[in-house]
């Protein structure tokens, strides 16, 4: 897949949870759902300036939801837990 990282990176996903994990160098991101895990490194290690030391990757299928008589689904998405080396940090939580 050719295409520029910015466009593979969606967003940060930002909960208490990932914040905990950040304590411990471990970033989660939503990314482009055809994107690989080589593919994820390279992006963030270009985008942020760090480097990456493991990037384990996630694939949540929506689920379906009512809303009164209508029924609807949420959208599927492709987390990645990215580990940073020792001595690295990106700054995406809100302060």
């Amino acid at each position: 897949m050719n295409t520029k990282p910015s466009s593979l990176i969606k967003q940060a996903w930002i909960t208490e949870k990932a914040g905990d994990l950040s304590g411990f160098n471990k970033y989660i991101f939503i990314v482009d759902k055809k994107a690989n895990k080589s593919e994820t490194k390279k992006a963030i290690e270009s985008i942020y300036g760090v480097k990456v030391n493991d990037v384990n990757i996630i694939n949540t299928k929506g689920k379906s939801k009512r809303l009164g008589r209508s029924l609807g689904k949420t959208s599927t998405y492709k987390k990645a837990i990215v580990t940073l080396k020792e001595g690295h940090k990106i700054d995406i939580m809100p302060a």
